[in-house]
């Protein structure tokens, strides 16, 4: 019994369209991280790449939960003394919106040399419009969160 490994030039690639809007950010990522590395696929290998690629559009409407809009920061810093910079999770998204999904991608994916080439198959756009319809991608539909027995008995009372 031999074990069979992916290679990169048999791997078949799709193309993936997300809408962000009102799409918890957290949720979007995990989806999108599983399907840039190819773990829902067959033959995923982790040392190869096996994904697809994602087109994400509306990520300007997407929302986070909780109190994370106000509470949340994300922090630049250029090695200079005095400027690390931050940005509330409100700020970021009004300013540069791709940013934020990209950043929750990124967090997402192992930290190793094949991570640069997993994020160079993201596309990330602002409004509805993208220049990648020649390539027909399909509507993946992002997994909603199960409601339990105790949201479910408040919801009826």
């Amino acid at each position: 019994m031999r074990t069979w490994n992916a290679k990169p030039l048999e791997v078949e690639r799709k193309w993936w369209l997300i809408d962000a809007k009102d799409q918890t950010l957290g949720r979007m990522a995990t989806t999108i991280a599983e399907h840039l590395r190819g773990k829902n696929k067959v033959q995923f290998t982790p040392n190869v790449d096996t994904g697809d690629f994602i087109i994400v559009i509306n990520a300007d409407k997407v929302r986070l939960s909780g109190n994370k809009i106000n509470q949340k920061m994300y922090f630049t810093h250029s090695r200079f003394f005095g400027s690390l910079k931050s940005k509330t999770a409100q700020k970021l998204q009004e300013s540069d919106p791709e940013r934020m999904i990209q950043l929750a991608v990124k967090g997402m994916l192992p930290e190793n040399k094949l991570s640069f080439a997993l994020m160079t198959k993201l596309k990330v756009y602002k409004g509805s419009e993208h220049p990648h319809a020649a390539q027909n991608p399909s509507l993946l539909e992002i997994p909603k969160k199960k409601k339990t027995k105790e949201q479910t008995a408040k919801k009826g009372n």
